[in-house]
């Protein structure tokens, strides 16, 4: 059982990106051609450039045989593409999600939790922050807020297409999930983080060292997007499914394997994408996916890497040198991340606000504002690897606001909130239109 990227190109004949509805048929029959003879489940879908011709997509898929199903994943096998249309909006209280996507080297958030400030700037403008840990995660530093809810990136995607609810909790019961380190310090070091946020947060953890590892190997697609392949699923899948009903939420500290050298390289240069980020997105939505339980993951490093002398470093960066484990971001973020509930209870779609992503992302999350009508600020100022143009998708009047930076984008929000149109407060005003 392994985790695989297939980079797909689709002509703009044969695919309208205007939302879900003809997703799920097209790309059954495209993956369907590239896993013959073998049982697949999409978990992760992104498009990566459009153009005249059509559209460059990655669909990251878990892949495995009817003898490594154990019939598990056969009935666990809901298609990510599906959706539930919403037909209201619920304005008792203004709900903002805040995506910033994994791997494609964002000028905030592309780091390590370089967006802690963008997260606790919208949270302070809505009366609730849903995001995903690739915002907020750095090592042992977590500054989401009191009115922050801390989603896997598949579970906040399950959120928007209607799929599910999410409800909050005081408290989760989480496991952490440890590969075995041929060098002990390392195991030692997680035990100890665990314990530090038992005894600061409160939180009532476990952990179990896994003998048998998974593969996870780093690399790149055409794109520039941090993807990779994971093998030998079935190690980790077997654990979870032995704790799943003892657990509300699974933390991940897992060895992922990149080019030589590229540790050091990653912080003497700037214009290198973080290796480890697809890896973990891929992981934490193979589990989110397949159990419906939260999850986070944080790299376990190796001796070699952790003996380099690294110096001082670019500053979105610094949070990873300065710890052994990148833990205790998780272990927050984890305390107290919702349940998991049917799309008819705890906050659904019908809550959703608005969303914020940097401009130019077309995954899941963006079309599925777009199928429910959500209005989505596209943030241009916090430049990425993706190609595409949002202003040629079909969103509805007032749906689409491309601004230069996060703190224009919370003058939309609050707009968006008051009800006060953004071009009523530019000047020179329109003159009203008159129709005949």
């Amino acid at each position: 059982m392994k985790i695989i990227t297939r980079e797909l190109f689709v002509p703009r004949g044969d695919l309208k990106l205007e939302g879900l509805e003809n997703l799920r048929s097209y790309f059954a029959s495209r993956l369907s051609q590239n896993f013959k003879n073998l049982f697949y489940k999409p978990i992760r879908f992104v498009v990566s450039k459009t153009s005249q011709s059509g559209y460059n997509c990655e669909i990251d898929s878990i892949v495995f045989n009817q003898k490594e199903s154990s019939d598990f994943l056969l009935n666990h096998a809901d298609n990510i593409f599906e959706y539930r249309k919403r037909n209201h909006e619920r304005t008792d209280k203004f709900v903002a999600v805040l995506v910033i996507p994994t791997g494609i080297d964002a000028e905030i958030g592309g780091h390590c939790g370089d967006g802690n400030p963008v997260a606790r700037l919208i949270a302070s403008a809505c009366d609730v922050l849903i995001t995903h840990p690739n915002v907020v995660n750095a090592s042992d530093i977590n500054e989401m807020t009191e009115n922050t809810l801390y989603v896997e990136g598949s579970i906040l995607t399950r959120l928007l297409t209607g799929q599910i609810g999410l409800q909050k909790v005081r408290s989760n019961k989480v496991l952490v999930l440890m590969d075995s380190h041929e060098d002990k310090y390392f195991n030692e070091e997680v035990i100890n983080a665990v314990s530090s946020a038992r005894v600061t947060l409160g939180m009532d953890c476990d952990v179990h060292e896994m003998k048998n590892h998974l593969e996870s190997t780093s690399f790149y697609s055409k794109s520039g997007r941090a993807i990779g392949e994971i093998k030998q699923l079935e190690n980790l899948f077997e654990v979870v499914k032995k704790y799943r009903n003892g657990y509300d939420a699974i933390g991940l500290s897992t060895f992922i394997k990149t080019p030589k050298d590229y540790f050091k390289k990653y912080f003497e240069k700037d214009n290198i994408v973080n290796p480890w980020g697809g890896i973990e997105a891929m992981l934490t939505h193979s589990l989110a996916e397949t159990f419906g339980i939260p999850c986070a993951h944080s790299p376990m490093a190796s001796s070699e890497e952790k003996n380099l002398e690294l110096g001082i470093v670019d500053p979105r960066k610094a949070p990873e040198t300065a710890s052994v484990t990148y833990l205790h971001c998780i272990l927050k973020g984890l305390h107290r991340s919702p349940k998991i509930v049917p799309s008819n209870q705890g906050l659904t779609v019908e809550d959703v606000s608005c969303l914020i992503i940097p401009d130019r992302c077309v995954g899941l999350p963006t079309l599925a504002c777009l199928e429910q009508n959500i209005p989505v600020i596209a943030v241009r100022g916090n430049k990425n690897r993706m190609k595409n143009d949002l202003s040629k998708l079909p969103f509805g009047k007032n749906k689409l606001f491309v601004v230069d930076n996060y703190l224009e984008a919370v003058g939309i929000m609050k707009c968006l909130k008051s009800g006060v149109s953004p071009s009523s407060i530019h000047r020179p005003i329109s003159h009203t239109k008159i129709l005949n």
